[in-house]
C-alpha cells in the first residue's frame, strides 16, 4: 500500500532532482508547498515557467539574461579591453558584489573535467574565442575555482590563448582574511608566498 498520494510522490520526486536535495529533505520541501496557500503556490510554480521561458545567454558572454543583453554587456561604461572567465553564472555575480572589476566576463558554463566526460567542446570555448578575433580584447583573467577541474581548464585556456598574442592572467590565492596562519594547509601558504607583494 502506498503511503502518499501520486501526486505528492511526484512532487516529492522531482525535489530530489535539486543538488544537494535528499529524499528527507525533498519531502519536506514538498508538504511545505502543499501546507501553503494555493496563491502561493500557483505564484511559485509560475515563478519557475516564467524563468524557464525568459532566461537565456546572453549572446555576448554567455551569462544569464532576460533581455537582448546581460547588464554588464549592455553597460557602455565596461572596459571591453578585459574578459573575466569564469565557470558558472553565480561566479559573475560573486564578482560583481566586489565593486571593483569593471571589465566584462565569460561564463564557460562548466569545467574540463574528464572523470565527468567533460572537455572542452562540452563548454563555451568557441564563443570565447570569437570574442577575442577582432582585437580589442587586451587581457583575460582566469577566474575559475582552484580546485584540479579549475586549474586544468584556466591552464588549457592559457594555453590556447596565448599564440592570440593576449594578456592572460589567473586570480591570486592566499590566505583569506580573518584567518589564522596555522590552520592554513600548505597548498594556500605556497600560493599565498608566491603571490605575495612589496607593501
Amino acid at each position: 500500500m502506498k503511503n502518499y498520494p501520486n501526486a505528492l510522490e511526484n512532487l516529492t520526486e522531482q525535489f530530489a532532482k535539486l543538488p544537494g536535495v535528499g529524499g528527507k529533505t525533498a519531502q519536506r520541501l514538498a508538504f511545505y508547498l502543499l501546507s501553503r496557500p494555493e496563491g502561493e503556490a500557483l505564484a511559485f510554480a509560475d515563478a519557475i515557467v516564467q524563468a524557464k521561458k525568459t532566461v537565456r545567454t546572453c549572446p555576448v558572454c554567455q551569462n544569464l539574461t532576460d533581455a537582448a543583453l546581460c547588464p554588464v554587456c549592455a553597460d557602455p561604461e565596461r572596459d571591453r579591453g578585459t574578459i573575466c572567465v569564469v565557470a558558472e553564472p553565480k561566479d559573475v555575480v560573486a564578482m560583481e558584489r566586489a565593486r571593483e572589476y569593471r571589465g566584462t566576463y565569460h561564463v564557460l558554463h562548466g569545467v574540463i573535467s574528464p572523470l565527468n566526460h567533460v572537455g572542452p567542446n562540452d563548454i563555451r570555448v568557441k564563443e570565447l574565442l570569437a570574442r577575442l578575433s577582432d582585437g580589442t580584447v587586451r587581457e583575460v583573467i582566469m577566474a575559475t575555482n582552484p580546485d584540479t577541474e579549475g586549474e586544468a581548464t584556466a591552464m588549457y585556456l592559457s594555453r590556447l590563448l596565448r599564440p592570440l598574442g593576449v594578456k592572460v592572467t589567473r586570480l591570486a590565492y592566499g590566505i583569506p582574511v580573518g584567518s589564522q596562519l596555522e590552520y592554513t594547509d600548505e597548498v594556500t601558504l605556497l600560493r599565498a608566498l608566491e603571490g605575495r607583494h612589496e607593501i
